[in-house]
């Protein structure tokens, strides 16, 4: 049965190579993802850095740094000034460090993963191991975390409660005692020398977080890679756009799981056995999991309420202190003992985490000792062990390390004696207030330049009067303190820089019209701090709009901006909000049309490479200098954004994108563009951040997806970090974890808040270990498996091709299945046999297939389908399945029966509904929410009581074509329908457009696109992928 895009099985083989970006065709050493082809024991490291100068230096003479692999001591040459430097102790004679090196490393066993000639596979398969060699000997090389400024508040045994940067209620611990140097970190020492022409990076923030330092002659290396997005909901969003206070109560449907949100009461016994494993015993599987399901005949199986994730089967005593899956969560939660498990269930291992995500309670905790792991560097958590009041037992590793005097007092309880219960070791999620040996430089303040586009196309389009006036109306609201800084930069053909220095009386406008070598007019001005200049930076913004008019001219000199903008920011680091119109005409990062729009259709020949790599490495120069870049595409015409977005994507930023933006034509666009202006100046961020993986020996991290670069094999550089990314991450089992029953994965972000205070943010997440096939399938969870195939297809569409990222995707249901039908079950049925964990797998498989990142014989302008890629790779997980699976409700019957109470406000909840138009009736009136766009299609029949009630016309006929928003009527039906809408928006940091549609309008094509499970010109029906899939499990 050959259907467009359903391949036949197996192939051609190819090796899947998961790249988080392409390699540029002159073979630059820049990958953003794998780990690249590095060997065990002492071959040649790839370089996987870039040759910026490092974030830490606002002075620029930095001694170099030579490794002495026999003492294990990092020495600097040169002389440092008034700087500390501080040599850590020799650990067993050989360590590992994170810096890149460009020649042999005596005893430095390295990752190997995105090996090409490792493994070969079938074409267009994503199998858990496929990518790796036989398993080798991986070590951790993991991250600690730093948060906070130099200042160590007072010691009190009070608990104090601070008001946080972030909108959370943060609980703060404020203990006393001396600063360990147990942990001596080395504080600078980047440089950036040139060897055979390949850059090394001795980046610092690696000795800061701490790599993996096993104290064991034979090190073992474990990458961690990078991990991204979350959970379903949980009572813990807080609406998109309010960003003042936080709300009491979120619009989240009550959550019958237990999280727990605040420090909890849980006892260990503070002597004795390792508590956590030996409370495995008498634990009873779900008998829901254990049930077999033939999906030929049970084809309804979404549930009518959102789908949870699983609970892990663990102890009610772990499970209680365990992360909330909305910030961390597995594709397995049972972890199969061994690789040749894993690979024998043919499903993905990964992590999916939503990091920084807005919460509304955090334990802040304030202590000049911040407790870690001497070998891995873990930081303690509520999964160690202690073996006595004085001992704890990492988690990770397994070390034991001593409890430190000043850990013994608990200043929540007041007592002395009892670390067990303190808040770090009662929260798996927390923030630490880091020390000063934390940080490589003051920290930063926060820097906003904004680089606007004046050529006639951007004027026309009116977008700067909404932008100026988003910025009036937040200015107040950016996130700083009194160091904040802000700056303007235009452009079109030439570059204009707006001096706003103290004492002018006006803003004054600077030309620069050398594009090929463009310099600083004033330096000292352009960046101006926002309180001494607020009045200059109004009348700037007030003034802009109109200043260009008239202009005629044309062209857009985008690579020669950026260029300046990165010059004038590098100092200090920041943020840089890029806003562009067309494609760049002028000077360096030129770029041409591409899109052939005969070829919209066809899967071959589409570009969705860069055509250059001049973006791509302008962005590793910015995260050098701990600058962002984040892009607003707004544009009609293809503007190339497969090479415009490689600026944000390596330098950890976002996309934007609006198409045909145009403020007369397309209104309902520029209300979508200042409500998100509204969420992206106000939400928190942080700055010169790092992140690092760790994971329990014997599992391995070995590919990234997101917006980053990583640094260091397993160090991810986030100039910026904002509340609504997430990252992916793939893993394997290194070494059998035979003898362990429950491992632990923990990411520790390092960040300086928007007011100064170096900050870590740490997540830990437990889970059991099982030793059969039936058992992995039993704990699969079949979202967070679809967002990591998600991220793993992006990836195969741009190094091979789309077909083969679909025929991979359509694999992975067919091996996956096929195991489970010949390994597990006892008896062979006709039918398509699916264990119950995996019932929605070849449904959200097939959503997958038709989402506008993968599918085919569409219409998908090539830019759309390019940022559908770039959210796939930078979505939490909630929003990526709300993408790719829309969620249908009926509406013109909303009732108060089982409705939320937020607020004094009633939500109603109504079921949600299969995406097929069976579900549909004329006389109704249904609501498609597709995550950025909400979709009200209204039949023909619909009752008049809807129609004048909530929609406020006398009839169907008198329904306007571009209807986009309800009337607020006085009706108790429209109060409860715009509730529910306003709720659905409040819950994500974008906002989605509503859209009135009645069967003749031109959306209608739109509404019946996500219909998911009905037939479409170029893709199967639901029941038709279901036959094909038994067709291939079966033979």
């Amino acid at each position: 049965m050959s259907q467009p895009g359903i391949p036949a099985s197996g192939g051609a083989p190819t090796g899947l190579q998961a790249q988080n970006g392409t390699p540029s065709a002159s073979g630059s050493p820049y990958t953003n993802g794998p780990v690249q082809n590095a060997r065990i024991s002492s071959q040649v490291s790839m370089s996987q850095g870039y040759n910026s100068q490092l974030p830490g230096s606002y002075p620029h003479l930095i001694p170099a740094k030579t490794l002495n692999p026999v003492s294990g001591q990092s020495n600097y040459g040169g002389s440092q000034g008034s700087e500390q430097t501080l040599s850590r102790p020799p650990v067993a004679s050989n360590l590992v460090t994170s810096s890149i090196y460009s020649g042999p490393v005596p005893q430095m066993p390295l990752p190997a993963s995105q090996n090409p000639v490792a493994a070969t596979m079938p074409s267009g398969s994503f199998l858990p191991g496929a990518n790796l060699p036989p398993p080798l000997n991986w070590q951790y090389n993991y991250p600690p975390t730093v948060s906070q400024t130099n200042h160590c508040p007072p010691a009190t045994s009070q608990l104090t409660v601070s008001g946080n940067t972030n909108l959370t209620t943060n609980h703060q611990y404020v203990s006393s005692g001396d600063i360990s140097l147990q942990n001596s970190f080395i504080k600078s020492g980047i440089t950036s020398n040139t060897n055979n022409g390949s850059m090394v990076v001795h980046n610092s923030y690696d000795e800061i977080e701490g790599g993996g330092f096993l104290a064991t002659p034979q090190l073992t290396n474990k990458n961690p890679k990078m991990s991204r997005s979350v959970g379903y909901s949980y009572p813990s969003l807080p609406p998109g756009y309010q960003n003042i206070t936080p709300p009491s109560a979120t619009g989240m449907p009550p959550s019958s799981l237990n999280y727990p949100s605040g420090p909890q009461a849980f006892t260990q016994t503070p002597l004795g056995a390792n508590h956590l494993t030996t409370s495995m015993s008498g634990l009873s599987l779900h008998p829901e999991g254990l049930r077999v399901i033939n999906l030929l005949q049970e084809r309804n199986m979404l549930p009518s309420t959102p789908v949870q994730p699983p609970v892990p089967n663990l102890h009610e005593d772990i499970q209680k202190l365990n992360c909330n899956p909305e910030l961390f969560r597995c594709t397995l939660t049972n972890i199969p003992q061994t690789q040749a498990l894993l690979n024998k269930a043919k499903l993905p291992l990964g992590l999916l985490l939503h990091p920084f995500k807005d919460l509304l309670q955090l334990p802040v905790v304030t202590s000049s000792t911040i407790v870690r792991c001497r070998s891995c560097r873990t930081y303690i958590n509520p999964f160690v062990s202690f073996l006595d009041q004085r001992r704890w037992k990492c988690n990770l590793c397994y070390r034991v390390n001593d409890v430190p005097e000043e850990f013994m007092y608990n200043p929540l309880t007041r007592v002395y004696g009892e670390p067990h219960r303190r808040p770090e070791v009662q929260n798996a999620t927390i923030e630490f207030m880091a020390p000063s040996e934390y940080m490589l430089r003051p920290p930063q303040p926060p820097v906003y330049l904004f680089v606007f586009d004046v050529s006639h196309n951007a004027v026309e389009t009116g977008y700067l009067n909404s932008v100026c006036q988003s910025l009036l109306d937040n200015l107040d609201l950016l996130p700083g303190n009194t160091r904040t800084k802000i700056g303007f930069i235009t452009f079109d053909s030439t570059i204009h820089f707006y001096s706003l220095q103290e004492g002018l009386s006006q803003p004054q406008m600077l030309i620069v019209s050398d594009i090929e070598d463009v310099f600083i007019p004033m330096p000292e001005n352009l960046l101006v701090n926002l309180n001494e200049s607020k009045e200059l930076v109004q009348d700037l913004l007030k003034t802009l709009p109109q200043m260009f008019t008239k202009t005629l001219e044309t062209q857009s000199a985008l690579g020669p901006a950026l260029q300046a903008a990165f010059k004038l920011m590098s100092p200090t680091g920041g943020r840089m909000s890029v806003f562009q119109t067309q494609l760049p005409t002028l000077g360096v990062g030129t770029l041409k049309p591409r899109e052939e729009p005969n070829q919209r259709s066809s899967a071959k020949e589409i570009h969705l490479t860069p055509s250059t790599d001049f973006y791509k490495k302008l962005a590793l120069d910015c995260s050098g200098q701990q600058v962002a870049v984040d892009l607003f595409l707004l544009s009609g015409q293809y503007s190339d954004l497969a090479s415009l977005g490689c600026i944000s994507r390596y330098s950890a930023g976002s996309v934007y994108y609006y198409p045909s933006y145009h403020h007369q034509h397309n209104p309902v666009q520029v209300q979508k563009l200042q409500k998100e202006l509204q969420r992206y100046l106000t939400r928190k961020i942080g700055f010169e951040a790092v992140m690092r993986i760790r994971c329990t020996k014997g599992l391995s991290i070995h590919t990234f997806h997101g917006n980053f670069f990583v640094r260091s094999t397993d160090l991810l550089s986030l100039p910026n970090v904002n509340p609504d990314a997430g990252y992916a991450v793939q893993m394997s089992v290194e070494e059998s974890l035979t003898d362990t029953q429950l491992v632990s994965f923990q990411s520790a972000l390092l960040y300086t808040s928007s007011k100064g205070e170096r900050r870590i943010r740490v997540h830990t997440l437990c889970l059991p270990v099982v030793s059969t096939l039936n058992e992995v399938f039993l704990g699969a969870d079949v979202q967070a498996i679809s967002g990591l195939l998600a991220n793993m297809a992006v990836d195969r569409s741009v190094t091979s091709s789309l077909s083969d990222a679909r025929d991979a995707l359509v694999n992975a249901v067919i091996d996956s299945l096929s195991a489970y039908r010949s390994s597990v079950l006892s008896n062979q049925q006709p039918g398509l046999m699916v264990p119950f964990s995996l019932r929605l797998f070849p449904l959200f498989v097939l959503a997958l297939l038709k989402q506008k990142s993968f599918q085919t014989g569409t219409n998908a302008r090539l830019d759309e389908r390019i940022f559908a890629m770039c959210q796939v790779k930078n979505q939490p997980l909630v929003y990526l399945m709300l993408t790719t699976h829309p969620n249908l409700y009926r509406v013109d019957d909303l009732s108060d029966e089982g409705a939320l109470n937020i607020n004094d406000r009633t939500i109603p909840q109504p079921p949600i509904l299969q995406l097929s138009v069976e579900k549909l009736s004329r006389d109704g009136a249904f609501l498609m929410d597709a995550g950025s766009v909400l979709m009200l299609w209204v039949g023909k029949n619909c009752a008049q009581n809807f129609l004048s009630q909530v929609l406020g016309v006398q009839n169907y006929a008198s329904i306007p074509q571009t209807m986009t928003d309800l009337p607020e009527l006085d009706t108790p039906e429209s109060a409860r329908t715009i509730a529910f809408i306003s709720w659905l928006r409040e819950q994500r940091p974008f906002f989605p457009i509503l859209y009135v549609i009645r069967d003749e309008s031109p959306m209608k094509a739109n509404f019946l696109q996500n219909m998911v499970e009905d037939r479409t010109e170029s893709a199967l029906s639901y029941y038709e992928f279901l036959l094909h899939i038994q067709q291939q499990v079966n033979k």
